[in-house]
């Protein structure tokens, strides 16, 4: 893989957001509508059917139903990456098998979670479902606060001898981990920057690309501190990533699950309507609808200040 092959995953990639009817199942019409949402932002594509979307709690028909009506409008006009992992290889595979039958770009998966698995059957679990999809580029996904897993050197060093890995998505906080994945995987590579507080430092250190959960709710925020970095405007790119921050921090700062209120933002500011969050998920309640409210205002300051 050359530097030209990696340039469809360069930029912004929110990652996408499960989208359900007032019954709690998910909604093909709200799927596409969310897909749509991010074409006419201009993003450079979505990381679907992961954290983000809820993957844990969602079926593997479920995930199989989300990603099929993510094809059926970004086909062509977004980069797809498709977030595979169940926490059995099977369904893994299955997955990954349906995912590289629509022609998403690529693959990615968080290591099994619960138990401790030693580092071969981690590599094991990952080359199993890379082998299920031959044809499509593999990202593994580094979120160790939450998998309890830590991506190691040696264990991206072993999984660099498959072709079809592409790099990282790392999450981890310490921002110098992305210095040290993208010294070791090279110009061949690709480092994704996790933590959206951070998408300067990710940037600045190494990372060519960012994938977050909080992008699609400020997409053209997100876009423009990404032009900003490319600038080398820095004084005004941190300006921004603070002003991104008080969003999030406000987001985080309620009851409800952080997806839940992204969701009431969206309604607000964007008129797109994705229902709630699934259980065991905190939905809104009463105090959060305040909170969605000036997380809102905050972007759309942030937006005239900036934009």
């Amino acid at each position: 893989m050359t530097n030209e092959n990696l340039k469809k995953y360069e930029g912004v990639i929110p990652a996408f957001y499960a989208c359900y009817d007032e019954n709690g199942e998910v909604s093909p019409e709200r799927v596409r509508a969310l897909t749509q949402y991010h074409i006419d932002k201009g993003v450079q594509g979505v990381y679907v059917n992961g954290s983000s979307g809820e993957c844990i709690y969602l079926s593997v028909e479920d995930r199989k139903l989300i990603l099929e009506n993510v094809m059926a409008v970004a086909k062509g006009k977004l980069t797809v990456i498709a977030h595979v992992a169940c926490n059995n290889t099977k369904d893994s595979v299955e997955l990954a098998k349906h995912a590289e039958s629509l022609g998403v770009d690529a693959i990615a998966a968080i290591p099994p979670i619960y138990f401790r698995l030693p580092a071969y059957s981690i590599a094991r679990y990952w080359n199993d479902m890379s082998k299920a999809a031959p044809n499509t580029d593999f990202i593994i996904y580094n979120i160790p606060q939450l998998s309890g897993t830590t991506l190691t050197r040696d264990l991206y060093a072993e999984m660099r001898k498959n072709p079809r890995v592409i790099g990282v998505k790392n999450s981890s906080m310490p921002t110098q981990d992305i210095q040290m994945f993208v010294a070791d995987g090279g110009d061949d590579h690709i480092v994704f920057n996790g933590p959206d507080e951070q998408f300067i430092s990710g940037r600045v250190i190494g990372a060519k690309a960012g994938i977050g959960g909080t992008y699609g709710v400020m997409p053209d925020l997100f876009l423009k501190l990404n032009e900003l970095i490319k600038e080398s405007d820095f004084e005004t790119a941190k300006e921004l990533q603070y002003a991104i921050n008080d969003v999030i921090y406000k987001m985080v700062s309620g009851r409800a699950n952080l997806y839940a209120v992204i969701k009431e933002i969206l309604r607000l500011n964007e008129k797109l309507d994705l229902g709630s969050v699934r259980a065991p998920l905190e939905p809104l309640h009463e105090e959060d609808l305040a909170i969605a409210k000036e997380a809102a205002d905050l972007i759309n300051k942030a937006r005239e200040r900036f934009l």
